[in-house]
């Protein structure tokens, strides 16, 4: 069962997600729930693969706004990087930033169970 002290010792910045839903624990876990079930990450991964750095972009920046939200730290932080990495368009490997968001998610999804 998804709780905010598991949140928080998994590295979210608990309190400033809170805070954006004014102090209602339901509505937030409720919110990181929804991230949780998200498969926008494939779509982050399927843009990669093909190249296509726009909808890299568009895709990372959409997650990087929903995890940012919620405060969800180890995953904001590195789509953070990648987002500006893709918003320039550098032809660079994202294979290991990629790694880096999925294991930050696989550890959130962890937290669910």
């Amino acid at each position: 069962m998804l709780t905010v002290d598991k949140l928080r010792n998994w590295g979210a910045n608990v309190d400033e997600g809170l805070s954006r839903c004014m102090g209602m624990e339901e509505f937030y876990l409720k919110l990181v729930g929804m991230a949780i079930n998200d498969d926008q990450l494939s779509a982050l991964e399927k843009a990669l693969a093909d190249k296509d750095l726009e909808a890299a972009f568009e895709v990372c920046h959409a997650l990087k706004g929903m995890y940012g939200n919620l405060s969800l730290s180890p995953v904001y932080d590195p789509l953070c990087e990648m987002t500006e990495l893709l918003r320039a368009k550098k032809d660079v490997d994202y294979s290991v930033l990629l790694a880096s968001i999925k294991a930050a998610k696989a550890g959130l999804d962890e937290l669910a169970k």
